[in-house]
């Protein structure tokens, strides 16, 4: 598994040549039927199977469609019958972690309550017994402070990582990430190198209120000599950690909340992914789909229906978010000829849009369609749950633009 869904209907309007919509075309589920969805949510296992869990407490399982999981085919292997071991998501993070502090003494964790805590999603539980205090470290809460501290670690050869209890907190450090983190292997001739990893849960969450629902990517894109990668499976984010830990760059590992909890099997024997590449999910040939992190999961929910209806769509978990795998990317459009970008970013000045621009740059003569970027309103993202799964973008919408764009 998985991830949690509330599906919300919302049938979204054409596109046009360019891109806008027409408000008035939004057809919104009555309240019946949000107020039915809150009865529960569901929890879907990388083994294909969901289970529904009510108010109550009880639990409803059935099969999901095939055609829903990351195979082009639609046949869904059981994780049973993989060969390694199962983990959450955050326990993937974990595990990474301790095999890079156990191969090399130079790293180290601090943050808020990263010790004997274990963290605000215990990612570093049990780290502070087995390391010590000196080498998981617990921080005030200055996160300015201690995001300085990990930087000028990084100069002297240690390998920190650091941990914000919120992504939304690390705007408190905006300005040690950019002037000091990204900038002083440049100002400094090259003397200097900053191995440090600075990683944290964002997104919207399940109503956490508009400050604690951030999605800094489009923050941090622009600082030059940060690197920026999204998890979005626990494989994924074991081999991203450890190949963040190893990397002589400054990297933003950002971790989706909603994910924490999401289960699959990963390889027993080690493993380092690298930080520039994206991830073929579906193999497709009628639309390219571009997304990351807990839109993964939407754009694949959106595929069973898409399959359902003829369609053949291409999904691509870029992952990395700066630089771009444009070599990945560029293959599929010049197969595909049709784009669609799906982001849990903010529509301004987001991930999309850089995403757009590099892509009409580089490859415009094969589009056979313009772009299409679905993106979170621009909007703080509501407290109320009706209200917050508004602004984000529904498996409806993607498949609707999906039927726009093959027309």
């Amino acid at each position: 598994m998985a991830t949690l869904f509330q599906g919300l209907g919302i049938v979204t309007p054409s596109f046009s040549s360019s891109n806008s919509f027409d408000s008035n075309n939004f057809l919104i589920p009555s309240r019946r039927s949000l107020s039915e969805r809150r009865d529960g949510i569901f929890v879907v296992r990388s083994d294909a199977r969901v289970s529904q869990t009510l108010k109550t407490g009880a639990r409803k399982h059935e099969l999901l469609v095939p055609n829903a999981v990351a195979t082009k085919g639609g046949s869904s292997v059981a994780s049973t019958s993989k060969p390694g071991h199962e983990l959450l998501l955050f326990e993937a993070l974990r595990e990474g972690l301790e095999e890079e502090m156990e191969r090399d003494p130079c790293v180290c964790v601090m943050g808020e309550d990263v010790g004997h805590y274990g963290g605000s999603y215990k990612v570093t539980k049990g780290l502070a017994t087995k390391f010590g205090d000196l080498r998981v470290l617990d921080t005030p809460i200055a996160e300015n402070a201690f995001t300085g501290m990990g930087i000028g670690a990084a100069m002297t050869g240690l390998r920190p990582v650091v941990e914000g209890m919120n992504m939304g907190f690390l705007l408190l450090a905006f300005n040690q990430i950019s002037n000091n983190c990204g900038m002083l292997h440049y100002t400094s001739g090259g003397q200097f190198k900053i191995p440090i990893v600075i990683r944290g849960p964002g997104g919207v969450g399940r109503q956490l209120g508009a400050e604690h629902s951030q999605r800094l990517e489009s923050y941090f894109q622009s600082i030059p000599g940060i690197q920026m990668v999204a998890c979005s499976t626990p494989y994924n984010a074991k081999g991203l950690m450890k190949a963040a830990i190893r990397s002589e760059n400054p990297v933003i590992l950002f971790e989706h909340v909603l994910l924490y909890n999401l289960k699959e099997r990963i390889p027993d024997e080690e493993y380092v992914l690298s930080l520039e590449e994206a991830e073929m999910v579906r193999p497709g040939e009628h639309v390219t789909i571009l997304t990351y992190s807990r839109m993964r999961y939407h754009v694949m929910q959106a595929a069973k229906t898409l399959v359902n209806k003829g369609y053949d769509p291409e999904v691509i978990d870029i992952r990395s978010l700066k630089p771009f795998d444009l070599y990945t990317i560029g293959n599929s459009v010049k197969k595909t000829h049709r784009v669609l970008i799906v982001e849990e970013c903010m529509r301004t000045g987001g991930i999309g849009a850089s995403l757009t621009a590099a892509i009409t740059e580089n490859f415009h003569d094969y589009l056979d369609a313009p772009i299409v970027c679905l993106s979170s309103q621009d909007v703080p993202t509501p407290y109320a749950g009706t209200l917050e799964e508004w602004t984000v973008v529904q498996p409806a919408q993607i498949v609707t633009a999906v039927e726009q764009l093959c027309q």
